[in-house]
């Protein structure tokens, strides 16, 4: 009888087989390790001990492309440096400025007045040449960009079903939404933003870009929960759904369009990045990364009505209609019953509460772009903010209070 039909094997053949093992082990470790890697990253994201690092090394825990600084760059003039002031008033509460700023991580800012830097300074390992997270600051740099194809003819009317232009969104809750809405954040379509949600919309799509997926995909899956035009809810994925309008009007990538059409006519003084899926595409609602500087270019160029130099780089009428609600559901006000928030709404920037002709740019854990046309006066501030989603509406009231106390300082 022989060795193997008494189930003798042979000394080597375990080993052969282990062997066989390990290397499986090893090829699903180099498959899925960095994958494993980024979704680890994600789930801690926010986390105290990481968020400021996190915030200023996305490329770090994310796939991105690279938007290149222009080729001549802009430099603000340095003005007379500016105090900030002790302490500020919010709710009947008096804090003060630098318990504000270590509470909730504040890592840059800068208040540019009359087009010169009067106060810039940097903490917790940012700096100016340093990329800072924008989140949803990044909303009106689309904006930006729908309204530069508008002008150069990409777009017949904002009036238009965005169907018209993204068929791949028929038989989604984008169907026969128009451009117009989506712009305004009053599509209509079902979206959960809690971040402490785990099952919530956006944290689907964070675990999209952990584990990979479509972005496109996502917008596509969602449905309609009130008919368009008639409520002001945020939804993030309406951005998203500009961004797919952008690719497909325009025929390039978002960030090759950002980089043509305000990148470089702005003079950015330093590349940023964009977070991009597995398909390539950007996360158009909220994954730039960009210097302080840069950011306050943006705010500049609005400041001045969409002109830079001798150039009119967004049509001066888009920019008046970016940041003018029009309708009832878009005005800033507490108890306004067709809004899920007490600030008003444009083409992607925010209006605060009893304004003064200001208007905003927006981002998770307290990112802003601050711009004041009647002081002519644009702040910009990077914050790591972990505390941010226990009371939103708090630390934004905290931060317009920041702002209105500088521009009255330099009165």
């Amino acid at each position: 009888m022989n060795r193997s039909a008494l189930g003798i094997r042979r000394p080597g053949n375990w080993k052969v087989a282990l062997g066989g093992v390990l290397a499986c082990i090893l090829i699903a470790g180099l498959v899925l390790g960095p994958r494993l890697l980024r979704l680890y990253r994600v789930v801690h994201l926010f986390d105290e001990d990481v968020i400021v690092q996190n915030f200023l090394h996305m490329e770090d825990v994310f796939p991105v492309t690279t938007i290149a600084a222009s080729s001549e760059p802009f430099r603000f003039p340095q003005g007379a440096t500016i105090t900030l002031p002790a302490q500020l008033a919010i709710n009947g509460d008096t804090v003060d400025t630098q318990v504000h700023f270590d509470h909730t991580k504040v890592t840059g800012l800068l208040v540019i007045k009359d087009g010169q830097i009067v106060f810039e300074e940097y903490y917790r390992g940012h700096s100016e040449d340093g990329y800072h997270m924008s989140w949803s600051v990044a909303k009106s740099f689309v904006s930006a960009l729908v309204g530069i194809a508008f002008a150069e003819g990409a777009l017949d009317s904002i009036d238009d079903p965005v169907t018209k232009y993204v068929p791949q969104l028929q038989g989604s809750g984008y169907a026969g939404v128009r451009i117009k809405d989506i712009l305004q954040m009053s599509s209509g379509v079902r979206f959960n933003e809690d971040y402490s949600d785990f099952s919530s919309d956006v944290n689907r799509l964070r675990r999209i870009l952990a584990w990979g997926g479509s972005l496109d995909e996502l917008a596509e899956s969602l449905e309609v929960e009130v008919p368009p035009g008639t409520r002001h809810h945020y939804v993030s994925i309406d951005t998203q759904v500009l961004g797919m309008l952008l690719v497909r009007i325009t025929g390039t990538s978002l960030s090759q369009y950002l980089e043509e059409k305000l990148w470089h006519p702005l003079g950015m003084e330093y590349p940023a990045t964009f977070i991009v899926d597995d398909d390539g595409m950007e996360l158009a609602l909220g994954g730039l990364s960009a210097s302080l500087r840069d950011y306050a270019k943006l705010g500049y160029l609005y400041l001045n009505e969409g002109r830079w130099g001798d150039e009119q780089v967004v049509p001066r009428q888009w920019v008046l209609d970016s940041v003018t609600p029009d309708a009832p559901h878009l005005l800033p006000g507490k108890d306004n019953p067709q809004s899920n928030t007490a600030w008003g709404y444009g083409y992607q920037w925010w209006i605060p509460l009893n304004p003064d002709g200001e208007y905003m740019a927006v981002g998770f854990g307290n990112q802003f772009i601050y711009v004041y046309p009647k002081e002519h006066l644009v702040i910009v501030k990077n914050t790591a903010n972990h505390h941010y989603s226990s009371d939103i509406g708090y630390y934004h009231g905290m931060d317009v209070a920041l702002f209105r106390e500088i521009a009255s300082g330099l009165r």
